[in-house]
């Protein structure tokens, strides 16, 4: 256990879930849709750039990368959201992968206190437990904000107490949402800067998973706050976007009075991007025709899913991201039983939420889901779900 306030940190999700599962013998040959790990073919651009500028991992690299990687940044964040303009030198920074900016983000906006007491970070509920771990580390309170049904899987900061959010320092918010692939609307986005204008809080949003989607790109916080991005850092990364979650390799992007006191914490802190990695991001950050066959392969995915799944556990498709967000009523029962009886590894809902005071499982939004990420192939997928849809067909032993 980690110690003094870190110790308030849930369990790791994948830790919990080896708990569960690594001492049951698997039903059949294991497939694991577990993992959010996007596989797939590195794109020739990427590993050719790290060849060319593989003499560069002999220097120490700049804490905001290069020109050409601020004007790629920079210039993907205005097409894609239709902005008009960024700062290439003011307003982006390199991230060694998106986690790493949101963990750090806390720090640079949480004041030893806020309205006499303790500072709050809030946190959708379901969360990504980065959040909690920074909320924790830069002494806030992290509050967990309920995202179900009831509230489109979206967190309603704007129902909190006010004495919530006058403490209120930051707010994360990840669009599409994962686990549940809900999409920030434009109304939703205005509220949250309004409650974040009135309450003078910093919204970090994560959004990781805009490139991925089926049907309508979703709106960016960027393009909804306009210039000069006031209380707003954006994170975006080329795990999600390219596939490519080894490269360890995101943007963060918006005000430039909070993005310098980032690249000051930064320059502290010494989690610059090597200079080959630099410049394959900015290759993949200016090439679209990889990013949009990635996204038909997930369209693919979702198809089949719908096909296989389409009329069992609260179906639906997501508007972002690459996951389903299955109702099975029991998440960690079904994920026990999935594996036990078919050899398909997921990830119960609970394990990605937090109970409410009382510490009763049912009150956790995610009790009654499974977690299902489609980033294998094709046909394991088909043979996962398959073997999914008969199990919930026949019922759960």
């Amino acid at each position: 256990m980690l110690p003094g306030r870190l110790a308030q940190l849930p369990p790791s999700s994948f830790a919990m879930l080896a708990t569960l599962l690594d001492d049951v013998t698997p039903g059949q040959p294991p497939i694991s849709l577990a993992v959010g790990d996007p596989q797939g073919d590195v794109p020739l651009f990427v590993t050719e750039a790290i060849a060319r500028h593989a003499k560069s991992f002999g220097t120490y690299p700049p804490i905001d990368g290069t020109a050409e990687w601020r004007a790629a940044a920079s210039g993907w964040l205005t097409r894609r959201f239709a902005l008009p303009g960024l700062d290439p030198d003011k307003q982006v920074l390199p991230l060694n992968g998106t986690r790493e900016g949101l963990f750090l983000a806390p720090f640079i906006v949480t004041p030893e206190t806020k309205a006499g007491q303790r500072p709050v970070i809030l946190l959708p509920n379901p969360f990504y437990q980065c959040y909690a771990a920074a909320a924790l580390s830069c002494g806030a309170e992290p509050v967990f904000v309920r995202a179900d049904a009831a509230t489109c899987f979206l967190p309603d900061f704007a129902a909190l107490p006010k004495a919530i959010l006058e403490r209120t320092a930051a707010a994360y918010l990840c669009s599409p949402s994962n686990p549940e692939g809900a999409c920030a609307s434009e109304e939703y986005w205005r509220t949250l800067f309004a409650l974040a204008d009135q309450y003078d809080f910093t919204v970090f949003a994560d959004e990781c998973y805009a490139d991925i989607y089926c049907e309508r790109p979703p709106i960016g916080a960027l393009s909804v706050r306009g210039a000069p991005f006031e209380r707003l850092l954006s994170f975006h990364s080329l795990s999600k976007r390219s596939g490519l979650p080894g490269l360890r390799s995101g943007i963060v992007a918006g005000d430039a009075k909070l993005m310098a006191k980032f690249r000051a914490l930064r320059n502290y802190a010494g989690p610059q991007v090597p200079a080959p990695i630099i410049a394959a991001s900015a290759a993949a950050w200016s090439d679209e025709a990889h990013v949009a066959a990635n996204r038909a392969r997930y369209v693919e995915r979702f198809a089949l899913a719908q096909r296989l799944l389409g009329n069992r556990a609260g179906f639906r498709l997501p508007e972002g991201g690459f996951f389903l967000w299955l109702d099975v009523g029991d998440g960690e029962r079904t994920a026990l039983a999935l594996w036990r009886q078919g050899g398909v590894r997921v990830l119960p809902g609970a394990y990605m939420g937090r109970e409410s005071e009382g510490g009763k499982p049912r009150t956790n939004p995610g009790f009654p889901y499974i977690r299902v990420a489609l980033v294998n192939d094709l046909s394991t997928i088909m043979a996962a779900l398959e073997r999914m849809g008969g199990i919930l067909s026949e019922g759960l032993r």
